[in-house]
């Protein structure tokens, strides 16, 4: 079994600027104008044009500001300081600055379409150490 990750856009051209400079990730496949394939993680990144206010799951409307999703993405880095330098450069935006936490150090930041990720380096003992391991 494997797994790739969809991220609904309002546009894949400037969807595709911002991952390939926030997180390194190349161009695989196009689809179209709009549907983007994106490579460099362990999971192959589809980026989809899919307009505001058009209907979502749900019956929910799509919107692109800042919107709270139970599900996001935790990029594991070496250098979570550099990694939020490189992503606030590509149009990211920082909403919790980069701190150190029992199990390594933890950034928390939004694309430009209002999805949230964080950035993450784990310690030696990474989750352990939160069980005092």
């Amino acid at each position: 079994m494997t797994f790739l990750l969809n991220i609904d856009v309002p546009d894949v051209a400037d969807a595709t600027t911002f991952y390939t400079a926030a997180f390194g990730l190349t161009v695989g496949r196009r689809f179209g104008a709009d549907f983007v394939e994106l490579l460099g993680w362990p999971a192959p990144v589809y980026l989809l044009t899919k307009r505001a206010g058009t209907v979502g799951a749900g019956g929910d409307r799509r919107r692109y500001e800042r919107h709270w999703s139970p599900l996001h993405i935790d990029v594991v880095v070496d250098d979570v300081d550099a990694a939020v330098e490189r992503a606030l450069r590509a149009g990211a935006i920082l909403e919790v600055p980069a701190s150190d936490a029992p199990y390594g150090r933890i950034a928390m930041l939004a694309d430009p379409f209002g999805h949230g990720f964080c950035l993450l380096a784990f310690s030696a003992q990474g989750y352990d150490a939160l069980l005092g391991a």
